[in-house]
C-alpha cells in the first residue's frame, strides 16, 4: 500500500474535467456475462479470474482520461461491501475489510499504472445504501447511519483511498449519518442522490431542500454532492453543491428499471447532450461518468461532447 496520495486536498476541487467509470454492475452482468450476487462487484476479487475481470473493466475508461490529459476518480467496486450486504452473500466481518481493502489495492495498481502529471487519479472508496437503493423497506436515523457505515469507512481510511463516494442515497437522514462518520475518519466525504423521474428524491424531499439538510446537520461536511442513477431529464432543478453526475443511460423510473429483464442502453449521443444542457443548471459540474445501462462508450460521448463546449471547460 503507498497511502493516499490526495487525501489532503481533492484535485477535482480546482476546477478542469474529471471523469469516472459506468454502471460497473450492469456491464459486469450483462456484457461480461458474470454473476453478481446481491448486485455485488466486489465478490469478484474473490480470485485472481475476477480480479482480473474488474481490472479489464476500468482500463478502458483509464484510457478515455488519459489520451485527453484530464483527471479521473477511481471508485472502488464496493458499492456493496458493508456489513448488510456482506453477510447476505455469506462473508464475515473480517472477510469484508479484506474484500475493502484488496478493491483499494487494485485501485492503487491501476492509478500507478494509469497516472499521468497532467492527468490525476483520485481513488474513491465507493459506498451505498444500507437498504434498497430505490426503494428503502425502513429509514436509518442518521445515528443509526453513522454507525453501520463508520465500519467500511474504517477500514477505507487505513488505506490508500483518497477520500469515499456514497452512491445511490434515497433520503436524508443516512446521508448525514455517512457523512458524520466520513468525517469522524478523517475521509473527504461526496455524496450522491438518487433521483425520481419529478426529480425529487425517492423520499420525496427536494433535491435543494436534502442537500441543505445534510449541510446543516453535519457542518458542511461533504465535500461536494452527485446526482447518479437518473437520466439527466429527470434532474428538475440544480444546486451549486452538485460537482459530479453519474447518470443512467435510461429514461426509465426506478420502478420500470427494477422490473426490466433487459439493459437499457440510450442513446450515447443523446446521453451527452443531455449532460451538456445540464452544464448552465449545475455551474460547479466537473466530475462525470455514468451509472446504470451506461459503458467506456457512453463516457467517451460525454468527454468528448463536454470538451467541445467551450463555455464547459471550467
Amino acid at each position: 500500500m503507498t497511502g493516499p496520495k490526495y487525501r489532503a486536498h481533492l484535485p477535482q476541487l480546482d476546477g478542469g474535467m474529471f471523469l469516472t467509470d459506468g454502471g460497473i454492475e450492469t456491464v459486469l452482468i450483462f456484457h461480461e456475462g458474470l454473476d453478481l450476487p446481491a448486485f455485488a462487484a466486489f465478490d469478484l476479487l474473490k480470485d485472481e479470474t475476477g480480479t482480473a475481470a474488474l481490472r479489464d473493466y476500468y482500463e478502458p475508461y483509464l484510457g478515455l482520461a488519459r489520451e485527453r490529459e484530464i483527471g479521473f476518480v477511481l471508485e472502488s467496486p464496493t458499492w456493496r461491501a458493508s456489513p448488510r450486504w456482506a453477510g447476505e452473500i455469506g462473508y464475515d466481518g473480517g472477510e469484508l475489510d479484506q474484500f475493502n481493502r484488496r478493491a483499494i489495492a487494485l485501485m492503487e495498481d491501476l492509478r500507478a499504472e494509469y497516472e499521468t502529471p497532467d492527468a490525476p487519479i483520485v481513488i474513491s472508496g465507493c459506498i451505498g445504501p444500507q437498504d434498497d437503493a430505490y426503494n428503502p423497506s425502513e429509514l436509518l436515523s442518521p445515528q443509526e447511519a453513522r454507525d453501520y457505515h463508520c465500519v467500511q469507512i474504517a477500514t477505507f481510511a487505513d488505506t490508500g483511498a483518497d477520500m469515499v463516494t456514497a452512491m445511490t442515497l434515497t433520503y436524508a437522514g443516512e446521508a448525514s449519518g455517512l457523512a458524520r462518520a466520513a468525517a469522524e475518519h478523517g475521509m473527504p466525504v461526496v455524496i450522491g442522490f438518487t433521483l425520481e423521474t419529478d426529480g425529487r428524491l425517492p423520499s420525496g424531499q427536494p433535491l435543494h431542500e436534502a442537500i441543505e439538510q445534510v449541510d446543516q446537520e453535519t457542518g458542511g461536511a461533504p465535500e461536494y454532492y452527485m446526482l447518479n442513477c437518473a437520466h439527466p431529464t429527470h434532474i428538475a432543478s440544480g444546486h451549486e453543491r452538485v460537482r459530479a453526475l453519474r447518470a443512467n443511460a435510461s429514461k426509465r423510473s426506478h420502478e420500470e428499471l427494477d422490473e426490466a429483464d433487459d439493459l437499457d442502453e440510450g442513446d450515447p449521443v443523446e446521453l451527452a447532450a443531455g449532460y451538456v444542457a445540464l452544464g448552465s443548471k449545475l455551474p460547479e459540474l466537473n466530475v462525470l461518468g455514468g451509472c446504470c445501462g451506461t459503458d467506456h462508450r457512453h463516457v467517451q460521448a460525454i468527454r468528448d461532447a463536454w470538451l467541445e463546449e467551450p463555455a464547459l471547460r471550467r
